[in-house]
């Protein structure tokens, strides 16, 4: 697990369904920018992953920028890759612009796909 998930992951304790979390962020990691081959976690779009202990999951995300062309697809792909999960009772995907998006928040696999080491 990079740096950017155990961050990103922090967030949620161990005893709120830690398997099931690992499921949501393998489902995550399905989801790509169609611009950057890059999925959403590595590419640091994801702030906030919690999983409460009736398997509801709520997602903090933001986009490349607000006017990405796929502002209506990603996060709708997010959500429904975790709806799809077996045992996942409710999504809730919140889209953010704060703090801005920033190429620092790329995990450095992400940088390293990219070109930017």
């Amino acid at each position: 697990m990079s740096e950017q998930e155990k961050d990103t992951v922090a967030t949620t304790s161990e005893s709120q369904g830690g398997e099931l979390r690992e499921k949501v962020i393998a489902a995550i990691k399905t989801v790509y920018d169609p611009e950057i081959p890059v999925d959403v976690l590595e590419l640091g779009l994801i702030y906030e992953i919690n999983v409460y202990p009736v398997n509801n999951v709520y997602v903090l995300m933001t986009l490349t920028s607000p006017s990405c062309p796929s502002a209506e697809v990603i996060p709708g792909e997010v959500e429904q890759k975790i709806k799809d999960i077996e045992g996942v009772n409710d999504v809730k995907v919140e889209l953010t612009f704060d703090p801005p998006y920033s190429q620092d928040m790329m995990s450095e696999a992400a940088k390293l796909e990219l070109g930017f080491m």
